[in-house]
């Protein structure tokens, strides 16, 4: 038992791919249904994408973003010690009227709390105002991507308004 349980815990366990994707063909038969609709994978830079074609109005919801329909205005934050962004709207159709709400992780939380250290949090938000104790090392700055990188992938969706310099970052 001990063993076996260990195993599911590391993602090892032999049926777990079975039962996932089983999982998923129930999920996708299901929404089907309720959609009414036809589903069908693509591929998009190595990206498995899952297409409905719907034979009815649906309203599409994009986790992780902010709206951006044209003039309306946002904000878009940094991680600790990075800037952040007030932009404007485009109302790009392609992107639903939408933008990343921020840079998004660059490494999981278990993999920055194993590549950093508190002495790295403190050198990646050195002039912040911020906790800088064990507890939130899984938010070091070089976890997430560099959001100007992002600001300018996005050049499309937004355009920027003001950019803001972080003093203060609180956190838990």
């Amino acid at each position: 038992m001990g063993n076996r349980h260990r195993m599911q815990r590391r993602g090892t366990d032999p049926g777990a791919g079975i039962r996932a994707l089983r999982l998923e063909q129930l999920f996708r038969e299901e929404l089907s249904s309720i959609l009414d609709g036809e589903l069908s994978d693509q591929r998009f830079d190595g990206v498995r994408v899952t297409l409905v074609e719907l034979s009815r109005d649906l309203l599409v919801t994009r986790k992780g973003a902010i709206r951006a329909g044209a003039g309306e205005l946002g904000i878009i934050p940094g991680s600790m010690g990075a800037q952040s962004f007030i932009v404007r709207g485009l109302g790009n159709p392609q992107s639903f009227e939408s933008a990343s709400h921020g840079a998004g992780r660059r490494m999981s939380r278990h993999q920055a709390r194993k590549a950093f250290t508190q002495k790295d949090l403190a050198r990646q938000s050195e002039g912040v105002e911020c906790r800088e104790d064990s507890g939130i090392i899984d938010e070091a700055p070089k976890a997430y991507k560099d959001i100007r990188l992002v600001m300018e992938q996005q050049q499309d969706l937004v355009e920027i308004v003001a950019t803001l310099k972080q003093v203060v970052c609180v956190k838990g």
